[in-house]
């Protein structure tokens, strides 16, 4: 089994920053691509960004000029089976509860005789930006 556990949420004024943090933790060997989500108030869950084990690092559309602006950015640290989501210069409208999310290996020869899923969430972590 894996599990997924966020930290590093809380509450920031506007203009702040936050690092998150999430660490995969048991049968690691299932874990591949790993990334964050995110869901305000009232809407759809939405793809924040994602880390491959590769480092790859990929935006949506939604979050690209953030990542550029260096607004958002994703890291890996792959001998810890944790990836990072640092955010800095936070809006009101960033306000959202984060989940961190990874593709796991089921079916997959490296994963042969690993009990792996399709896919492993975290439970959640709550950043508040205050206006």
């Amino acid at each position: 089994q894996v599990q997924l556990v966020e930290s590093g949420g809380g509450v920031v004024q506007t203009g702040g920053s936050l690092n998150l943090s999430c660490a995969a933790v048991g049968d690691t060997i299932c874990i591949a691509t790993m990334g964050w989500y995110r869901q305000a108030p009232g809407k759809e869950r939405e793809l924040v960004a994602t880390i491959t084990p590769g480092e790859m690092t990929y935006f949506p559309n939604s979050m690209k000029e953030d990542a550029e602006k260096g607004r958002f950015s994703i890291s890996r640290d792959n001998a810890k089976n944790t990836i990072f989501l640092r955010m800095n210069n936070l809006k009101p409208e960033d306000t959202a509860v984060y989940f961190c999310n990874s593709e796991g290996r089921k079916g997959e020869r490296r994963a042969a005789g690993h009990h792996c899923e399709y896919y492993y969430w975290g439970q959640g972590t709550q950043v508040t930006v205050s206006s």
